[in-house]
């Protein structure tokens, strides 16, 4: 039988003469593809080698023709042969991927369709998003000095001063703009403030580019400094507030309440510590102040403050925002003033409240424990649970609430939208400003619900 090549039959090895067997199938099945095969992968060789010489060109030309009837196929500027087998196809079917400086409208255009699924783009969920720009939030405030018994107070106030007064307090080693920023330019957040004014209140010596605090100068104790709050609301002639607070801050809103009940209306208390320092935090702290007023801060102090707000390995949550806050503790924080901070928030004394039950005789709760509503609210992933759930037992279970919202530590920075969320349900279950926060909620459920549900799809062509 003849031999299959290229799609044709030639004649036996023995055929050799002009007569019968080759004059036979040469009339009729002598393979007339590969000759147009052939010349067109000598266009395309001169097209890669470029010009060459005559003498090159005849030795490609006799490269080509001596192949024994296998296809010369070009890859790389290499000539590399692939039997076929009797269909005319090669025996390896993987199709040419097109070339990667072209897309996948021009590689159709070259006759070259891309096999790899990722040419084939598609957009998803595409959405806008306001950036959390810590600048704006000072740009919008309103830098006031308050003059108190224990010196003067930077207070920053953002919004009407018409409007029901939220008061916010910040953590140690942050101030107002640091810890609020990121969470007041949230959109849910932003529209909130139309209906509310907030007073950011740092600590003294906290503030951004704060002068270094004489040495004669004795820091106020915890209990001081939350009666700071009443020359604040004093002087902006405030009868009642919300109190905001996180870590240290919410430490200090919660003694003013305890001192002046008539004077807070709610507090949202993120970490709030309600208990002395144990000897472990007592004895890092100690560490961290002293070498903060003899070194400055060092990288101790920086893992500390990091473990304090963010836990246990926050880069693999947030590795930008991590970095964010480490640059703030090198450069933003005055050593010495956040030492004294430090000496007062370890040397605090336990708040003495306690859950009493309704009717025990000798008793009053409004006298053992706070009766205002609190929001008592944690990080799933924050090393400071426990607290939160030690002070959760020593509040009024009738008007207390407490929250752990997963996934985050720092919550106002990692959670915003869930944080901001429950805020917005906590003012407006207490009779604040309901029409509107309603309405507000409402748009904004709905534009959630449509970017997670419905889900832009555009194809690159």
């Amino acid at each position: 039988m003849p031999q299959p090549v290229a799609g044709g039959y030639i004649s036996l090895e023995g055929s050799r003469r002009p007569s019968n067997g080759q004059a036979i199938y040469q009339s009729t099945t002598e393979p007339t593809g590969p000759t147009s095969m052939l010349e067109s992968m000598k266009r395309v060789l001169g097209q890669v080698v470029g010009s060459t010489t005559n003498a090159a060109s005849h030795d490609t030309d006799d490269l080509l023709n001596n192949t024994n009837g296998r296809q010369a196929i070009i890859i790389s500027s290499s000539i590399h042969f692939r039997e076929r087998d009797k269909s005319g196809k090669t025996l390896n079917n993987k199709m040419p991927s097109a070339p990667s400086a072209h897309t996948a409208e021009e590689a159709r255009l070259l006759g070259t369709m891309p096999v790899d699924p990722l040419d084939d783009i598609e957009l998803r969920s595409v959405q806008l998003q306001f950036p959390n720009a810590r600048g704006s939030i000072i740009d919008a405030c309103d830098q006031r000095r308050v003059t108190t018994d224990k010196g003067d107070i930077h207070v920053a106030i953002q919004g009407d001063t018409s409007k029901p007064a939220i008061l916010t307090y910040h953590d140690l080693g942050l101030n107002y703009a640091t810890s609020f920023a990121g969470f007041f330019n949230f959109p849910l957040m932003r529209g909130l403030l139309e209906n509310f004014c907030v007073y950011h209140v740092t600590a003294p010596g906290q503030e951004e580019g704060a002068p270094t605090l004489p040495e004669d100068y004795i820091y106020p104790t915890m209990d001081e400094l939350a009666n700071q709050l009443q020359f604040v609301l004093s002087h902006f002639g405030l009868k009642s507030i919300i109190g905001f607070g996180i870590g240290a801050g919410a430490n200090i809103l919660a003694r003013f309440a305890l001192a002046h009940p008539d004077k807070v209306g709610a507090m949202c208390l993120i970490n709030c510590v309600s208990t002395q320092s144990g000897w472990i935090e007592w004895g890092y702290q100690s560490f961290n102040a002293r070498f903060l007023r003899t070194k400055g801060m060092t990288q101790g102090v920086i893992d500390y403050l990091m473990w304090h707000h963010f836990g246990r390995n926050p880069e693999e949550r947030n590795h930008d925002l991590v970095q964010v806050y480490k640059q703030h503790f090198e450069r933003g924080v005055n050593p010495t003033n956040l030492a004294m901070l430090i000496n007062s928030y370890i040397h605090r004394n336990d708040l003495n409240i306690a859950r009493t039950p309704t009717g025990t005789p000798g008793t009053e709760t409004s006298a053992s424990t706070l009766k205002m509503p609190i929001m008592n609210i944690t990080g799933a992933l924050s090393p400071h649970v426990d607290d939160t759930v030690t002070f959760n037992g020593r509040l009024d279970p009738t008007n207390s609430t407490w929250m752990k919202i997963s996934d985050c530590a720092m919550v106002l920075e990692e959670q915003p939208a869930k944080l901001a969320e429950a805020f917005r349900l906590f003012l407006q279950g207490e009779g604040y400003a309901v029409g509107v926060l309603q309405k507000l909620g409402r748009k904004f459920s709905t534009a959630s619900q449509s970017n997670s549900s419905s889900h832009a799809e555009v194809t690159l062509q």
